[in-house]
């Protein structure tokens, strides 16, 4: 995959099937429209690109950092997975925002990107004051001279509520990981390189742990503990993975995520690995002493263990 970040000078030469968004999570909705590109370039030899902004908008209009379930770099390495040929993190300037929806389709998605079809969710949103939608696409393919398909919001049956980012966020907020995990599509994932903690877990405690910080802003579930699965090199591990502060160690921990990998015991400092959340066992807490934690630990590992056989991991 060809990835344009922060880039305005780019021109694809093939032609393309376009699509556009956040793409926050990839969830069930957004592989519903990145298979639906899948199949047009299939059958047509289109190329597939993907549009997004390098920030999203409403944190750059409101001034603030915008919580994501997936980082930039969590979304690349999505796109890649999925097997998308280009990228667009397109700079959100004034400039940008000042486009109309008109500029924004014949400029950008049919002039740099070469569209030659669209494919979009009932909802999408473009251009200045996001007046592009749907309708418009719909009234511009013919003069314009592409192919449009809109694409029906994925729905939760059991609940009858359309899928999306802020339904992930709800449930992420709540600790229900496990249904996080079915709108989805996947388990709800942590990256990032292997840093050093404060080498408690081994000397300690007999739990050597692989350390993350995630960067400011990753959208956490609650602080505590989780049943994990743990991909390193290639290959799955289970585990019990803590979020939070760690209460009981003395100082001012910062926020992070520390794994206990079942069955591995290799030097991973430095080393890139992934997180899957896969059950919330309980909040994190302050032990009175280590030896309570070490203890409350054989607890964890176990229905960690437990649960990991039960579901068959």
């Amino acid at each position: 995959m060809k990835s344009f970040v922060g880039d305005t000078d780019f021109q694809m030469k093939e032609p393309t099937v376009v699509t556009i968004g956040k793409f926050d999570g990839r969830h069930r909705g957004h592989q519903k429209l990145l298979s639906a590109m899948l199949k047009w370039k299939n059958e047509r030899g289109y190329k597939t690109a993907v549009f997004t902004f390098d920030m999203a908008p409403a944190a750059c209009i409101q001034g603030k950092p915008q919580k994501v379930i997936t980082t930039n770099q969590e979304r690349r390495n999505n796109m890649e997975k999925m097997g998308i040929d280009y990228l667009v993190e397109y700079p959100f300037t004034r400039e940008v925002s000042h486009l109309s929806a008109e500029e924004f389709l014949k400029d950008i998605l049919l002039g740099q990107m070469n569209a030659k079809a669209i494919v979009a969710g009932t909802d999408c949103g473009f251009g200045y004051q996001r007046k592009g939608n749907a309708e418009l696409l719909r009234n511009l393919k013919d003069s314009l001279g592409y192919d449009l398909e809109i694409i029906e919001k994925e729905q939760d049956e059991n609940q009858h509520r359309d899928i999306s980012s802020t339904y992930v966020k709800e449930e992420l907020d709540q600790g229900n990981i496990e249904k996080a995990n079915d709108l989805l599509g996947e388990p709800y994932a942590i990256h990032g390189c292997v840093v050093h903690g404060n080498h408690v877990g081994g000397p300690l405690l007999g739990f050597p742990t692989a350390n993350l910080i995630p960067p400011p802003e990753k959208y956490l579930p609650p602080f505590g503990v989780y049943v994990s699965r743990i991909l390193v090199d290639g290959k799955y591990y289970g585990g019990i993975t803590n979020i939070g502060k760690k209460p009981t160690i003395t100082g001012d921990n910062p926020v992070g995520v520390e794994t206990f990998i079942f069955g591995l015991e290799d030097d991973l400092y430095g080393k890139p690995i992934e997180v899957q959340l896969l059950n919330f066992e309980r909040p994190e807490q302050k032990f009175e002493s280590l030896e309570q934690l070490k203890k409350q630990l054989e607890a964890d590992k176990e229905y960690g263990m437990n649960y990991l056989t039960q579901a068959g991991f």
